[in-house]
């Protein structure tokens, strides 16, 4: 399920249009109710404006939610600071809410499968402010590094890809191979090195170099 949070009526009827053909949409205009939905739905994606009143910081919301639940802000325009806070209290995408359509189709597919939506210049300062608080979780770093010996070539080489900020998509045009197979690999990746995502490889990455 995709859920959809915004005061304003015309945004949320942009927002189902774009979406037409997704599984299960529910839009919604109240931060009471989409609390309640939060917890009786469940849903995949929270596409949410920060417009909402009453709304809790994301950083309270993401910590409050189904971890198989994932926020894509949508907002006017916002600093890079505020953006990089999101990204850091747990968001996986940001965009503007007059967002074309079809580019918003692309978020949530992206978002779907384990990537985030940010833009990309963005990267290397959340790896550098997230880096410290990453590598203080890790309970013993030659583990770490022993686990990435683990990895296959191929792994090795989608995982740097990853880690300088490649989409799938990207990843699989540039080794010329499928996306599906690009998943398949991320997934035993993961499997591998005990994490869950993307955004964790990269920082687990920057702080085990990899050749």
């Amino acid at each position: 399920m995709i859920l959809l949070a915004s005061p304003s009526q015309d945004l949320l009827h942009r927002w189902e249009q774009a979406l037409y053909g997704f599984r299960s949409v529910l839009a919604i205009d109240q931060a009471d109710s989409v609390r309640a939905s939060l917890l009786r739905e469940r849903p995949q994606i929270l596409l949410l404006d920060l417009d909402l009143p009453g709304l809790d910081t994301p950083k309270s919301i993401a910590r409050n939610l189904n971890p198989a639940t994932n926020i894509v802000v949508l907002s006017g325009a916002i600093s890079e600071e505020t953006e990089l806070a999101l990204f850091k209290a747990g968001v996986r995408g940001y965009c503007r809410d007059n967002i074309d359509p079809q580019l918003l189709k692309r978020v949530i597919v992206a978002v779907q499968v384990g990537e985030l939506w940010i833009r990309r210049s963005l990267v290397p300062r959340l790896l550098d402010e997230l880096g410290v608080q990453f590598s203080s979780t890790v309970d013993d770093k030659r583990a770490v590094t022993g686990r990435l010996a683990y990895l296959t070539v191929r792994e090795r080489e989608i995982a740097a890809l990853v880690g300088s900020g490649g989409t799938n998509k990207q990843i699989a045009k540039q080794l010329d191979i499928s996306e599906r197979t690009v998943k398949a690999h991320l997934t035993e990746i993961f499997r591998k090195l005990g994490i869950a995502d993307r955004l964790k490889l990269a920082l687990l990455l920057a702080n085990n170099k990899i050749a």
